[in-house]
């Protein structure tokens, strides 16, 4: 992923708080000599404290197989994204003709190492992890090993805990341009309303105070 300077965060908290909130995306294992590389999606729980990222998958994966060779593995995760019309980009003095589409989004991609969680108890607080995350309302049985109800599913399962080693983000959101060409796009945002484009407003109006006032994007 390429990052030009005006579309990195300029803080770890920008792409933490984000990363937090965003939490599926898909998980790159690199397949055995001779066969693709592997695709997962997949929901997981980012613990920035912790530097970890904690999921699971089934038994009969394949992914498990490619992770006994190589344990190093990517979590990619892109959204809050739309797409930008030509006219919408052009600087001040060009015909709207001449303005260049674009992709606005958010990613982030972990390079992490992989740690199979095999132990039930071990499991089983991985999965309350996960629920105490996804479902703090709570509401479900805890999970725990030897225990009704989840307590017996915990064999078809194995849990990964990714412990991330280099991390890349990038706000895509036309850093680049002039700021009167990005409150251009941001009324046209505001104007189109479609899929995407509010979350991509909000990032981008946020961007651009940050950047006037010299204080972070977070």
């Amino acid at each position: 992923m390429l990052i030009h300077p005006w579309d990195a965060p300029t803080e770890d908290a920008e792409w933490q708080q984000w990363l937090v909130a965003h939490d599926f995306g898909q998980l790159a294992a690199n397949g055995r000599p001779g066969e693709p590389p592997l695709l997962q999606p997949l929901h997981f729980a980012y613990d920035p404290s912790r530097r970890e990222a904690v999921t699971h998958l089934a038994r009969p994966h394949p992914l498990w197989r490619a992770l006994e060779d190589r344990p190093t593995v990517l979590l990619s995760v892109v959204d809050d994204y739309t797409f930008i019309p030509g006219p919408w980009q052009a600087a001040e003095d060009q015909p709207p003709e001449h303005g260049v589409p674009t992709s606005f989004y958010a990613a982030v991609q972990l390079t992490c190492t992989a740690h199979v969680v095999d132990a039930p108890e071990a499991k089983a607080a991985l999965l309350q992890r996960q629920m105490a995350h996804f479902q703090p309302e709570g509401g479900s049985a805890p999970v725990a090993a030897g225990a009704a109800p989840y307590g017996r599913l915990l064999s078809g399962i194995r849990g990964l805990r990714l412990e991330v080693r280099e991390v890349r983000a990038k706000f895509k959101y036309g850093g680049k341009r002039s700021e009167a060409v990005q409150h251009r796009i941001s009324e046209r945002l505001a104007e189109r309303d479609g899929p995407g484009d509010t979350a991509a407003r909000t990032h981008q109006q946020r961007r651009l105070a940050a950047t006037a006032q010299g204080k972070p994007t977070s």
